[in-house]
């Protein structure tokens, strides 16, 4: 028997019978199923830790520092509007069947100085009790504008200055809670250069 290789050497029959005795007594080797891994089974799988950082985190509430209480939202009162002054209680107390329970003259007084006197006296008034007020501004005269000017420029105290300011001071929501209505007083009591003041009462 000769095997034909690189060289050309022939197989002697003493080694052709060696090697056949040689591969006969090989078992022969079963060859493995090849096995495809299945898509999801390579994947790593996650460990309870990195699942633990995948999960969102939960939401924490907002709490007050040790020691401060929370600020709660102010909520801005609501002052009560100005009511219309009863005309019958009007006509009352011009013909003096209701009796003026005090009265402020502001005659002469400057402007600063006027407001600063009106607040105290309504206050004061209010808390001992007292219903109906009178306030007197003065007149003051049309023709006199000019001469406001001048004794403003000079210190002096305006006519008719207060008599347009008082009205205006009256409705601020300064003294709204005082205030509960005015309107022009009567002839006895000054006309158009007076006031009849309403208060509210007092909040107890």
């Amino acid at each position: 028997m000769s095997k034909g290789g690189k060289s050309g050497r022939t197989i002697a029959p003493d080694e052709a019978d060696l090697w056949s005795r040689l591969a006969s007594s090989v078992d022969k080797v079963k060859a493995k199923p090849r096995v495809t891994p299945h898509a999801e089974d390579g994947a790593p799988k996650p460990t309870p830790r990195a699942r633990a950082v995948t999960e969102e985190p939960p939401k924490s509430r907002a709490v007050a520092p040790p020691g401060k209480a929370p600020i709660p939202a102010v909520t801005p009162s609501r002052q009560a509007p100005l009511a219309e002054f009863d005309r019958r209680a009007a006509r009352q107390v011009a013909s003096g069947k209701l009796a003026i329970d005090a009265r402020l003259d502001l005659h002469g007084v400057r402007q600063r100085e006027a407001r600063i006197e009106l607040n105290a006296f309504l206050r004061a008034c209010q808390a001992q009790g007292s219903k109906t007020v009178l306030i007197i501004t003065g007149k003051g005269e049309d023709a006199s504008s000019h001469r406001d000017h001048m004794a403003g420029a000079l210190g002096e105290p305006q006519r008719g200055v207060l008599r347009r300011l008082v009205p205006q001071w009256l409705g601020e929501p300064e003294l709204r809670s005082i205030v509960l209505s005015f309107t022009a007083a009567g002839v006895r009591h000054g006309g158009s250069g007076a006031l009849y003041v309403q208060l509210r009462r007092r909040a107890r």
